[in-house]
C-alpha cells in the first residue's frame, strides 16, 4: 500500500511531470509510478469532450477546452492534497494558465474577454492549492516533439503545426526559467529514450532519486 513517500520533513504527496505535447510526459509518469509505487493521475484526454473538436476548430472550442482542463486538474490536485498517498501527475494546473491559454489568446484563437475570465478563475483556484513537492520538466526540441507525435499517431494531433509547437516551447522555456513555486528537475529528452533503452531509463531514475533525497 502506498502511504506516501516519507521524508524527515513529512510526506512527499505530489510529484508532477510537465512538458510540451509529445515530450514523453505519460511515458515518464508511468515509469516513475511503477518504480516508486506511486499512484498515477493522467491528463484527461481520452474522456475529454472537447479535444478532437478543438483541433478541428481551435477558435470555437479553445475556451471550453481550457476550462475543462482547469476543472479536471483542480479536482486532481484536491484529491492529492486530501489523500494519504504519493501521486505523480501527468501535466500540471500551471501549464494551462501559463502556456496554453495565453498562447491561444495571442494567436487570436481565444477571445480576450474569455482569456481574462479564464485567468480570474485560475487565480482563484490556484490560491487554494499548493505547488507540487517536485516538478519534473521534460525539455525537448521541435524535431523530438514531432517525432514522438508522429510515432504515437493520435488522429486529433495530426493537424498540429510546427509553428504551434514552437510557440508552446518558447512559453515553456519562459515559464520554467521563472519557476520558483517548488523544487524543479529539468530533463533534456532529446538524446534520451527512457521507454526503450534501459540505460537511459536508469539514468532518469537516478536523477529523480537524487532530487527526492534533496527533499529529505
Amino acid at each position: 500500500m502506498n502511504a506516501g513517500f516519507p521524508t524527515e520533513k513529512g510526506i512527499i504527496k505530489h510529484v508532477a511531470v510537465a512538458g510540451n505535447i509529445g515530450a514523453g510526459k505519460t511515458t515518464l509518469t508511468e515509469m516513475l509510478g511503477r518504480h516508486f509505487g506511486w499512484d498515477v493521475h493522467y491528463e484527461n484526454t481520452e474522456n475529454n469532450p472537447y479535444l478532437s473538436d478543438f483541433y478541428m476548430d481551435m477558435k470555437r472550442w479553445s475556451f471550453n477546452l481550457q476550462v475543462f482542463f482547469l476543472s479536471s486538474r483542480y479536482q486532481q490536485v484536491l484529491q492529492i492534497l486530501n489523500g494519504n498517498k504519493t501521486v505523480i501527475q501527468d501535466r500540471t494546473i500551471y501549464e494551462d494558465a501559463f502556456i496554453f491559454a495565453p498562447n491561444l489568446a495571442d494567436m487570436g484563437l481565444m477571445e480576450r474577454r474569455d482569456f481574462e475570465n479564464y485567468l480570474t478563475l485560475f487565480q482563484s483556484i490556484v490560491s487554494q492549492v499548493r505547488a507540487p513537492d517536485l516538478l519534473i520538466y521534460l525539455k525537448a526540441s521541435i524535431p523530438t516533439l514531432v517525432e514522438h507525435i508522429q510515432t504515437r499517431g493520435r488522429d486529433y494531433e495530426g493537424s498540429i503545426s510546427i509553428d504551434y509547437l514552437k510557440r508552446l516551447n518558447d512559453r515553456y522555456e519562459n515559464w520554467i526559467s521563472g519557476y520558483r513555486e517548488g523544487r524543479l528537475l529539468v530533463i533534456n529528452v532529446d538524446n534520451l529514450d527512457f521507454f526503450n533503452n534501459k540505460e537511459h531509463s536508469g539514468k532518469v531514475l537516478e536523477m529523480v532519486q537524487a532530487e527526492l533525497h534533496g527533499l529529505f
